[in-house]
């Protein structure tokens, strides 16, 4: 069995590191991973809610991947070592106190976002990836283009044609096709394991991304 890796004290003021160094080793010794298959999946199932420049993506509800790991990087911290990581919190998710505060997290990662051989992947793509150039800043979203919006923060987990999106994290649109208030109520207080967006995006973003799903899916 792996021995369990310490957590320095140095990652402690950075809230991804701390959440995610917790679980190290949890998800045991990963093997034969194939980093493109994980880039796909990372930009299919986790890009919504995570920045990693590797992926291009900027999601900024779960931790920033790149700051999580560029101080592992510094420190010495192998690949396989943060590959195990980023594993264990994938088969393991629901472990961390959630709100609003700066400490805590928005929500923690739903359960069962890749199986088998997909957690080896994802996991490779990102410890490959993550931090190798330092510390990153998450870019704000400050379009009101509902649209820009959609694709920034809802297309990682939600799958809407015109969007060009392909989630499955959270309803398909276009199948489910809600109404402005419905999309409206939901992006501004959250629900199951979507977090709520409001103080994230200001009610005028709300409002634009809830008329442009409203206006668009299953069209």
């Amino acid at each position: 069995m792996r021995p369990r890796i310490s957590r320095p004290r140095s990652f402690l003021p950075l809230l991804g590191a701390a959440v995610l160094l917790s679980g190290c080793g949890a998800g045991g010794l990963v093997t034969k991973g194939d980093k493109d298959a994980g880039k796909k999946l990372f930009q299919e199932k986790c890009a919504g809610c995570h920045t990693l420049a590797a992926a291009g993506s900027s999601g900024t509800v779960g931790p920033n991947l790149d700051d999580s790991f560029a101080q592992a990087r510094s420190d010495g911290y192998k690949e396989s070592a943060i590959a195990d990581i980023v594993a264990g919190q994938i088969k393991y998710p629901g472990q961390y106190a959630t709100g609003s505060g700066l400490d805590r997290l928005q929500a923690n990662m739903p359960p069962n976002l890749v199986h088998g051989q997909e957690v080896d992947d994802v996991a490779e793509f990102v410890a490959a990836n993550a931090g190798t150039q330092g510390f990153a800043e998450a870019t704000a979203v400050t379009s009101l283009d509902g649209k820009t919006i959609f694709k920034a923060k809802c297309g990682g987990c939600h799958t809407l044609a015109d969007a060009g999106t392909t989630g499955t994290t959270g309803p398909n649109l276009d199948q489910l096709m809600p109404s402005f208030a419905r999309v409206q109520k939901q992006v501004t207080n959250g629900g199951a394991v979507m977090p709520a967006f409001k103080g994230v995006l200001t009610k005028a973003q709300i409002d634009a991304v809830a008329k442009y799903v409203s206006s668009h899916a299953g069209k």
